[in-house]
């Protein structure tokens, strides 16, 4: 499956991409604030993981930036189980483009596709020294539940506060559901075929 917005193509990532995602993901700064990513990160660590399989119903991309020359690795998203078992979206941006609003934007596509797939509402979480990541999830749409749980991070080697969320209805129509568009005009269906090859 592959999407793209205005600005981003969001992709599965292949075995080959594995020295950019070491170089992209490879900081402390944005490792720490993953549940499951090691410290340090290197293209060993980056081969496991594009080596491992996608679960349909969990799809997972690396984010890149559509430039006039070939497109830049700069992030990566996903849903995947939260604990309890429940959809969780999860995503992260290398340290040279925090502030570009990639996140958000690949967030928004990204909540599409699991429209589209017809999954139940997300929730998604940040660790609380990371407030940035909770003003992304604010401008997605999602909720503070109000409640703060310990989640384990690989690297920072322990567990962490971490605020939770759910998603909301939508932030002024910045996220379209894509059922009530469905069959209402030819270009949403022609983007939906296109998600789905």
């Amino acid at each position: 499956m592959f999407a793209r917005t205005e600005r981003l193509l969001l992709r599965p990532g292949w075995i080959e991409d594995a020295p950019a995602l070491a170089k992209a993901i490879g900081e402390e700064s944005v490792v720490r604030n993953l549940a499951t990513a090691p410290w340090p990160y290197r293209e060993e660590q980056a081969m496991e993981f594009l080596a491992k399989p996608i679960n349909p119903a969990e799809p997972r991309f690396l984010i890149f930036s559509r430039t006039g020359a070939a497109p830049r690795l700069v992030g990566g998203c996903g849903i995947s189980p939260s604990p309890d078992g429940a959809p969780e979206m999860g995503y992260w941006i290398a340290r040279p483009y925090w502030g570009l609003g990639f996140a958000t934007e690949a967030g928004r596509q990204l909540l599409r596709i699991a429209r589209a797939m017809q999954l139940p509402k997300l929730s998604a979480g940040h660790f609380l020294d990371n407030p940035a990541s909770g003003a992304v999830l604010r401008k997605l749409g999602f909720r503070p539940t109000g409640r703060i749980t310990q989640r384990y991070s690989l690297a920072r080697g322990g567990a962490a506060d971490c605020a939770l969320f759910e998603e909301g209805d939508g932030d002024d129509g910045a996220v379209t559901p894509m059922r009530g568009r469905i069959g209402v005009d030819e270009d949403f269906r022609q983007e939906l075929r296109l998600l789905a090859a």
